[in-house]
């Protein structure tokens, strides 16, 4: 079990978990926009594709190229201590995808008398998923992750550690600014929903829940139980 746990967070197993997700969400929405795929995805995406184009790298594939080659440089560089059974391993991070999801779910379900306590009513729109809406779950879950957690979250603890911030205070101040960034982005920008004390509160929580996930599952199961969660949202009545 120990060897298990260590291999779902190899770059490895991240990386082979990652790119069936990473090719199901380009070519899906290139198969539905063609030269328009730019209207269909997620926040995320978009913003990382800016970032990009800031330095140059504007090419429509620079994105999942760009994070398929973190993980694959990452790979190269650990390569000596790769997962012995990728197969294997990849069956197990999806089974904990589909779990972690599942959990959030139901959270979210149960989170309406936690918030009536504190005098927020919690509502959440249920509405069917087209094959966009669903394409750009996926999306998110990839990009919301590079973003949020590998990314900001990352760099949060790496600059508290750097000032010599104990680890202790370090690692939860880290998680928590992160999941509050999380939770305000979705409230920024033109395509931004309007703030909304409910919907700020859950995704605050659920940016903690992924950070967790993120630290002591790794990457790919983050990913994975992003993505599934926010397709039982939009598919599974909450």
């Amino acid at each position: 079990m120990g060897t298990y746990l260590a291999a779902t967070r190899h770059p490895w197993a991240c990386f082979l978990f990652l790119f069936p997700l990473l090719v199901a969400y380009e070519g899906g929405l290139y198969a539905l926009g063609g030269d328009q795929t730019a209207n269909l995805r997620n926040g995320a995406d978009t913003w990382f594709r800016w970032a990009l184009d800031v330095f140059g790298a504007g090419h429509v594939l620079a994105a999942p190229l760009a994070v398929a080659g973190l993980f694959l440089v990452w790979s190269w560089w650990r390569w000596a201590d790769r997962p012995t059974d990728p197969v294997k391993t990849w069956f197990g991070m999806a089974l904990e995808s589909v779990l972690f999801a599942a959990i959030l779910w139901q959270l979210a379900r149960n989170f309406g008398p936690v918030l009536d306590g504190l005098g927020v009513k919690l509502q959440i729109a249920v509405r069917p998923a087209p094959a966009g809406d669903i394409l750009r779950y996926i999306g998110a879950g990839i990009y919301e992750e590079v973003l949020f957690r590998l990314v900001l979250f990352s760099g949060l603890l790496l600059m508290f550690r750097t000032v010599l911030m104990p680890w202790i205070v370090a690692m939860p101040l880290a998680a928590v600014a992160g999941a509050l960034l999380f939770a305000a982005a979705h409230h920024i920008g033109p395509y931004g929903e309007p703030m909304r004390a409910d919907t700020f509160l859950f995704r605050a929580v659920a940016g903690l829940f992924f950070t967790l996930l993120y630290v002591f599952r790794g990457y790919g199961v983050a990913v994975g139980a992003h993505a599934g969660y926010n397709v039982l949202v939009g598919v599974v009545v909450t």
